[in-house]
């Protein structure tokens, strides 16, 4: 193994934003931000979701979204959804008037 170029590994405290669980991994992750935790300072990294708080892992069903990806991503849904429904009408608006006009042209 060549030295100097590989990141330091050590223990890295990881809490879960959702629940506040805090575990203790060995980690090369690189964090500014250092908290006590069982009398021993460690850098901190902050996670969304862990198995503490995975609905897989606690058996409930309800899935809770701290970061609203879930809600971000319905919203997006929803304004294609109508940008698909306007084209839709637009287009049956446009076939109508096309019939219309042959109409006229036919008389």
């Amino acid at each position: 193994m060549k030295k100097d170029i590989h990141p330091e590994y050590q223990e890295v405290l990881f809490i879960d934003s959702s629940n506040g669980v805090k575990f203790i991994c060995g980690s090369t992750q690189k964090t500014e931000k250092k908290e006590m935790h069982e009398g021993k300072e460690y850098p901190v990294h902050y996670i969304s979701i862990s198995s503490a708080s995975h609905p897989f892992f606690t058996g409930s069903k309800q899935f809770i979204d701290t970061e609203g990806r879930v809600d971000k991503f319905l919203k997006r849904y929803a304004k294609k959804q109508e940008e698909v429904k306007q084209d839709l009408d637009n287009s049956k608006e446009e076939k109508e008037e096309d019939k219309k006009k042959k109409k006229k042209k036919g008389k």
